[in-house]
């Protein structure tokens, strides 16, 4: 069975622990999930061996913790302590066909005449993962479009905002599954898991113009509160749902795996690990692998205070965060000479 770990804070101290419902058992001798994977690689255990001959500590209330009251949080499950830029987010668009579809409507009409007229390039890029993102096992595939969203300071956890910036022109949820990454330090990448996220973006500034989707997705993102270790990535159903003012305002089925995907996961993880730059020794990587629909697909505006809640079937309790808008500076960011 996959193991479910959880990182948890009472203000002063970082804890690993095991869920084990309706508790959280403490792993005594870890104070991170980067530490614990770090062990498995140098050691060459699993980290299901480790997770078992390790001393089990406090035995906590998840209800509690989930509900805010205990004294301890749920964090994000991954983070390199005291050294944030060492995380790599990034992700991989159109490998959903319900992504697909919802891409192509958002530019299709985007007032150039021969968009209007042709398919996309987004179609495109799909219509290339559907013909080659599954190739052979030892062959390598087509290319999935990649972005990069942030380091470890865009990285929350459950609970936690997902804000739009005083520059942004929205923000809305992105319901995906996430692979968490460990680099040995011989350059070698390790899954250490999967887990649930939001990749928030600003669909609205990427609807200006499909060569904004870049900047769209330079915002924070949620990750947790479950991190997956061993977890199957065939066929998973899930929800998504907004809620303002404690009512539900949408909600959608959802799905994700190799079966609902054009692109395979190692197709994935090959094209995202063949750069140099992605196997720096002791660094992290969450990558977000795709979603199969959005609010903003069916006109939702997120306004500030609405919880969105992402659920995956197997993948532990639910994944919420609330939406917060800064108010506008309009300030003018300036660099200084120092000549």
């Amino acid at each position: 069975m996959p193991t479910h770990l959880v990182q948890i804070s009472d203000g002063t101290r970082v804890q690993v622990a095991v869920v084990d419902e309706p508790w959280l058992r403490v792993l005594s001798n870890w104070r991170s999930t980067y530490e614990l994977a770090q062990s498995c690689v140098d050691s060459g255990r699993t980290l299901e061996e480790y997770v078992r001959l390790s001393p089990l500590g406090e035995a906590i209330s998840y209800d509690e913790v989930y509900s805010g009251r205990s004294r301890w949080r749920l964090t994000a499950p991954i983070h390199v302590p005291d050294a944030p830029s060492r995380v790599l987010i990034s992700g991989t668009g159109l490998t959903h066909l319900g992504s697909a579809r919802q891409r192509q409507a958002m530019h299709a009409g985007d007032g150039i005449k021969e968009r209007q007229e042709a398919t996309t390039d987004s179609m495109r890029m799909f219509q290339w993962g559907v013909e080659n993102g599954r190739p052979p096992e030892g062959t390598i595939g087509i290319a999935p479009e990649w972005f990069y969203k942030g380091d470890g300071s865009s990285l929350r956890g459950p609970f936690e905002p997902l804000d739009i910036p005083d520059h942004a022109e929205d923000g809305g949820e992105e319901a995906e599954l996430a692979g968490v990454y460990i680099i040995a330090f011989d350059g070698e990448p390790y899954r250490i898991g999967i887990a649930q996220g939001n990749e928030f973006s600003d669909h609205k500034f990427e609807k200006r113009n499909y060569l904004n989707l870049a900047g769209s997705k330079l915002r924070t993102c949620g990750l947790g509160p479950e991190l997956i270790v061993g977890a199957l990535f065939a066929d998973i159903s899930g929800r998504v749902s907004i809620g303002r003012g404690g009512a539900s305002i949408w909600q959608r089925d959802i799905v994700s795996g190799e079966q609902n995907m054009c692109h395979s996961l190692a197709n994935l993880e090959h094209h995202h690990f063949k750069f140099a730059g992605h196997r720096q020794p002791g660094s992290v990587h969450v990558h977000f692998y795709g979603a199969d629909t959005l609010s903003f697909g069916d006109g939702v505006v997120l306004e500030d205070g609405d919880v969105m809640e992402v659920h995956f079937e197997g993948f532990g309790r639910a994944l919420r965060n609330p939406v917060r808008t800064e108010a506008q500076s309009g300030r003018q960011w300036r660099a200084r000479s120092l000549a």
